[in-house]
């Protein structure tokens, strides 16, 4: 079952995720990255619709799938931002994501655990 996790404000007042909530921490920018190959793609290049990665950091009590510390995937355009503590997380929600890593998820010829 998803745990809840409960953070500080930026008034250091204590923070519940609710419902099916999900605050998660991306990983890297979505600048400048660099191809399998080692080449620089400059942010500027077109690639059509690209999703990205991020950990997950706090739950709500309605979370069904999803835990503390699993990477999820996401389609970044469809996202709201929140600063906590001076850092930018990403508020989702577990039916926005389009699948989840973690140890926990195994089985032969599987790709993950889809929601």
């Amino acid at each position: 079952m998803a745990k809840n996790r409960t953070g500080e404000g930026a008034e250091g007042l204590p923070i519940k995720m609710l419902h099916d909530r999900l605050l998660v921490s991306v990983e890297g920018e979505h600048g400048e990255r660099r191809s399998g190959g080692g080449i620089l793609i400059p942010a500027t290049a077109s690639v059509g619709r690209r999703l990205a990665w991020a950990e997950v950091v706090a739950t709500g009590p309605s979370a069904r799938q999803v835990e503390i510390g699993d990477r999820v995937l996401f389609d970044p355009e469809e996202r709201a931002e929140v600063e906590l503590g001076a850092k930018a997380y990403i508020l989702l929600r577990e039916r926005d994501l389009h699948a989840i890593a973690a140890r926990r998820v195994q089985g032969e010829g599987h790709t993950g655990l889809y929601l």
